[in-house]
C-alpha cells in the first residue's frame, strides 16, 4: 500500500507534519479529513530503490540528482496553493500573511515567483481575482471566475477548497481518458513502424525479381512498389511536408473560426462527440453545484460554469439558455434547447431539484453520475479501438504481401 507524506492545519491553526498509508489519493484525503487536519500538501513518497547487491543505495549518493525546473506552474502546484490557501483563510490567517507564507515556503521557483507576484499586487490594493487574472496561463478564467465570485460573497475560503476538490476530480479524470489513450496510440506507432520497414526495405527485394521479368504487374502491385520508391528517395520530404501541414493546420485550428469549425466536427463524430459532451456535462453541472452550494447567485454561477465546458459550440448553446434565465425563465426549460448536452432525464431531474430548492446537491449528484457513466463508455470504446488497431494494421500488412504475392504467381507463365 503507498505512503503519503503531509502537511496540514490542526483544528487550533498549527502546522503539522506525519505519513499515513492509503490505497489512493482520495482516500488520504479521507483519512485526513477524518483526524481533523485541513491538508495542506499531500504527496506519495517513493519506494527506495535497492542497489544491484541488494543494499540500500547510500545518501550522499541518493542527494545527487540534476533537477531541471520548468517556468511553468504545474498543476500539482496550483492545486496545493489553492488547498494551503484555503485552510489558512479558514484558520482566521489574513490574506497577504497567507500569501507571503505561500510564496516563501514554494518548493518550485516558477511557483514562488507566480504567489510573490500575486501577493504583491494583493499589497499594492488589488482584488485577489484581479491579481490571478493577470496571469492566465496559471490561474483559467474560470478559476478567476470562482474566486472574484468567492471574495464579493465573503466565502473565499470555502469557494478556495471547492476549487481544489474541482481540481483533483478533474485530473484524475482526465487521466483516465489519458490513460485509455495509451494503448490505442502505441498500436498506431507499431502500424507506422511496421508499414516503414516493409516499404524501405522488403519491397525493393522483390523489385528486383520483378524488373527482371518482363511483363505487367497487377496495378495493386505498381502502387505499392510506387510508394515504397516515394518513401526511399523522397521520405524526408515527405515527413518535412507532413510536419508543416500539421504546424498550419495547427495554425489554424487555433484561430476564432478554426476551432469552431474542429469542435464541431469532434461533437458531430459518432464515437468521440457524445463522449466530450459528456465530459463537458459533468465539468459544467460539477462547477454549477458547486457555486450554488457556497450561495453564489444561479445567474453569477452560470456564467462562470460556461466557461468550465471548453467546447464554444457547447459555451454558446448554454450561453442563449443563460439569457432566457435572466430573463425570468426556468433553468430546466432555459437548458432544453442545449439537446447536444443535456438529455431529457437530466433536463427532468434538473427541473425538479429546481423546484425543490436542491438544485445544487443535484446538480452534483448528476455530475458524479455522468462522471462514472462516463468512465464506462471509455472503456468500451478503448475496448473497441484496440480490434480495430489491429484489424487496420493485419490489414495494410496483408494488402502489402498480397500486392507481393499477386505476380509471383504468374512467374512461371512469364518464365514460358
Amino acid at each position: 500500500m503507498p505512503t503519503f507524506s503531509y502537511r496540514a492545519l490542526q483544528s487550533n491553526g498549527s502546522m503539522t507534519e506525519g505519513q499515513l498509508d492509503a490505497p489512493g489519493r482520495p482516500d488520504a484525503l479521507r483519512q485526513m479529513e477524518s483526524l481533523g487536519l485541513r491538508p495542506v500538501s499531500l504527496a506519495e513518497k517513493a519506494a527506495a530503490a535497492p542497489a544491484k547487491n541488494g543494499s540500500p543505495v547510500p545518501a550522499s549518493m541518493g542527494n545527487v540528482s540534476f533537477k531541471f525546473e520548468s517556468k511553468k506552474v504545474s498543476a500539482k502546484e496550483l492545486e496545493n496553493f489553492t488547498r494551503l490557501l484555503s485552510s489558512l483563510l479558514a484558520a482566521g490567517v489574513p490574506l497577504s500573511r497567507a500569501l507571503m507564507i505561500l510564496y516563501r515556503e514554494a518548493s518550485a521557483s516558477a511557483a514562488r515567483a507566480k504567489w510573490k507576484e500575486v501577493h504583491d499586487l494583493v499589497i499594492d490594493g488589488m482584488s485577489l481575482a484581479d491579481a490571478m487574472a493577470k496571469s492566465p496561463d496559471t490561474f483559467p478564467r474560470v478559476y478567476v471566475a470562482m474566486v472574484e465570485a468567492g471574495e464579493a460573497g465573503g466565502f473565499l475560503d470555502v469557494v478556495l477548497a471547492q476549487i481544489a476538490d474541482f481540481q483533483m476530480r478533474e485530473k484524475d479524470l482526465k487521466s483516465k481518458v489519458t490513460t485509455a489513450m495509451v494503448y490505442p496510440c502505441i498500436l498506431l506507432a507499431l502500424a507506422l513502424v511496421v508499414l516503414t520497414v516493409l516499404l524501405v526495405f522488403f519491397i525493393p527485394k522483390f523489385q528486383k525479381v520483378f524488373s527482371s521479368v518482363h511483363g505487367a504487374l497487377p496495378l495493386i502491385t505498381q502502387m505499392i512498389i510506387g510508394a515504397s520508391y516515394v518513401v526511399r528517395s523522397y521520405g524526408f520530404f515527405v515527413v518535412a511536408g507532413l510536419v508543416v501541414a500539421f504546424l498550419l493546420l495547427r495554425t489554424w485550428f487555433a484561430s476564432e473560426k478554426g476551432r469552431r469549425m474542429w469542435e464541431g466536427l469532434v461533437l458531430q463524430s459518432p464515437l468521440v462527440g457524445p463522449l466530450v459532451a459528456q465530459f463537458a456535462m459533468a465539468r459544467f453541472c460539477r462547477m454549477l453545484g458547486t457555486l450554488l452550494g457556497a450561495g453564489v447567485p444561479l445567474v453569477h454561477g452560470l456564467n462562470v460554469a460556461r466557461k468550465s465546458i471548453g467546447n464554444q459550440t457547447l459555451v454558446d448553446a448554454v450561453s442563449r439558455s443563460i439569457e432566457r434565465v435572466q430573463q425570468g425563465g426556468r433553468l430546466g426549460q432555459s437548458l432544453a434547447e442545449c439537446k447536444q448536452l443535456f438529455t431529457g432525464s437530466v433536463l427532468e431531474m434538473v427541473s425538479v431539484a429546481e423546484e425543490s430548492g436542491k438544485l445544487d446537491g443535484e446538480l452534483i449528484r448528476i455530475a458524479g453520475v455522468t462522471e462514472t457513466d462516463l468512465d464506462r463508455h471509455l472503456k468500451t470504446a478503448v475496448a473497441f479501438a484496440e480490434p480495430l488497431m489491429l484489424f487496420l494494421i493485419a490489414g495494410f500488412i496483408g494488402i502489402i504481401f498480397i500486392g507481393m504475392l499477386l505476380p509471383v504467381f504468374s512467374l512461371q507463365d512469364y518464365i514460358k
